[in-house]
């Protein structure tokens, strides 16, 4: 007999699990056992030939989260404002919500409780290879999310991936997936985002190809 789903929990921590910025708590300790057993959870996600060729960094050093948050405001100042120019030669509003929450975590990084840089044992690229950590990583943000505890995709620090390495000891052979903090969220329960209908965006046995059905 199959087992069956609680699709109402299922479904609802699939659609809330948000990029959590402005809403980490940053006064509360997040205790290692919890982040631990939310990497144990998440190395049940598929790698690719079932490698595991994943190692993860979890950061709750005071002056090391410091000179992370440094690495990445260097970073992310000039990522933003790349990003508002090309929104404005699009004719968009330069500045939108997550501009302004993200600006938020740039300058509060260095207070969120814990940190996390998966990595990969060896240097690659492509779909291919960054789809072996990629999956064990949204686990991680699920099972978080389960536990309270509120999470952000990031890469910007990957501008200063040589001064993380070497902060860290992270070999040179390593390579650094991200860069995810780690904190209990606050406030109330997060709701579903605004997309676009799935329908408008799926295409059936060919580019832009709909469904006659619909």
């Amino acid at each position: 007999m199959a087992f069956e789903f609680d699709l109402t929990q299922t479904d609802h921590l699939l659609t809330t699990t948000r990029a959590v910025r402005k809403r980490l708590d940053l006064t509360r300790p997040v205790p290692r056992e919890l982040i631990a057993e939310c990497l144990n959870l998440a190395i049940q996600a598929p790698t690719g030939g079932n490698t595991q060729r994943w190692r993860f960094v979890v950061v709750d050093d005071p002056e090391k989260k410091a000179a992370l948050a440094d690495m990445y405001r260097q970073g992310w100042k000039p990522y933003l404002e790349s990003s508002k120019k090309t929104r404005e030669q699009q004719g968009l509003d330069p500045e939108t919500r997550v501009s302004d929450s993200a600006d938020y975590l740039a300058d509060h990084l260095h207070e969120v409780p814990a940190m996390l840089v998966p990595c990969l044992l060896d240097r690659g690229e492509g779909a291919g290879y960054w789809g072996s950590i990629v999956p064990a990583l949204w686990s991680f943000m699920l099972a978080a999310r389960s536990r309270g505890l509120g999470t952000a995709y990031t890469t910007i620090h990957l501008f200063k991936e040589n001064e993380a390495a070497e902060l860290l000891g992270i070999p040179e052979t390593v390579s650094q997936a991200a860069l995810i903090p780690i904190g209990y969220y606050t406030g109330d329960d997060f709701k579903p985002a605004k997309r676009r209908p799935v329908e408008e965006i799926t295409y059936w046995n060919g580019w832009k190809q709909t469904d006659p059905a619909n």
